[in-house]
């Protein structure tokens, strides 16, 4: 059974922190409290605008944690120049809009493919891994594979969204085009991850994909981790995807 990883994305304990300024809650320390209750990696997205996660948050947690960095970030120069100094484990290109409270959707690998091609090369020669957060298409697919990044991660934003919506219809279409991109992903040599909006039910259902091998999840474990606390609300998302990986897809 091919291993599932949890990447722990602590960007809005540092919204809460930034609510009233200061140095607390320290996003620092819910990412070593985050790997003691199992989480496999950390996910960090440094905003243009610094909303949530600042400059000085990522050389931190490079310096402090021993598991992987997955620095989040838009294809600039100033974002690539941030990354080639800090140097974390990997780096996901997403895209993103001044306006939006959340990303909204995948990049766009196609329209923007001549683009981003030189920093996936910029990026991957300087040893970083390079990840696309892409909308689950074949189109997408192909232009990341074009790309030479090594690893896609699933836009899940608009199933879960249909999900908690309690439309049925559009939440299996959703659910079908993701595990279809997924299916594509071993034949043309891409790593498979998964992430956004999910919760312990979304999760569960995800982890019975056998091609993803990482899901990134933040806001609803800061969101969570208010009633029962992060360490507990990690481990009950461990649990949830075992049980997803142990059990067969639905159709």
């Amino acid at each position: 059974m091919a291993e599932l990883r949890l990447g722990v994305n602590i960007d809005h304990v540092a919204t809460v922190r930034n609510a009233r300024g200061g140095a607390l809650p320290d996003p620092v320390r819910a990412a070593l409290l985050a790997i003691e209750a199992g989480a496999d990696g950390i996910t960090a997205h440094l905003r243009e605008d610094r909303r949530h996660i600042r400059d000085e948050d990522m050389r931190r947690l490079k310096a402090a944690i021993a598991k992987p960095l997955n620095f989040e970030m838009a294809a600039t120069e100033q974002m690539l120049d941030i990354a080639l100094g800090i140097r974390p484990h990997a780096c996901c290109l997403v895209p993103e809009k001044r306006t939006e409270r959340t990303t909204e959707g995948g990049l766009d690998v196609v329209g923007g493919h001549d683009y981003l091609k030189p920093f996936v090369s910029e990026l991957s020669r300087a040893g970083i891994r390079v990840s696309l957060f892409i909308e689950p298409s074949s189109e997408a697919l192909a232009a990341a594979a074009s790309l030479r990044a090594p690893v896609v991660e699933l836009h899940t934003g608009a199933w879960c969204d249909a999900a908690a919506s309690g439309d049925e219809g559009r939440a299996g279409h959703e659910f079908g085009r993701l595990r279809a991109a997924a299916a594509q992903t071993a034949a043309l040599g891409l790593e498979c991850h998964a992430g956004h909006g999910l919760d312990f039910e979304t999760a569960r259902t995800i982890s019975t994909l056998r091609e993803i091998v990482e899901l990134n999840i933040g806001h609803f474990l800061v969101g969570e981790a208010i009633f029962i606390g992060l360490a507990p609300a990690i481990r009950a998302m461990r649990q949830a995807m075992d049980e997803g990986r142990a059990s067969e897809a639905p159709r």
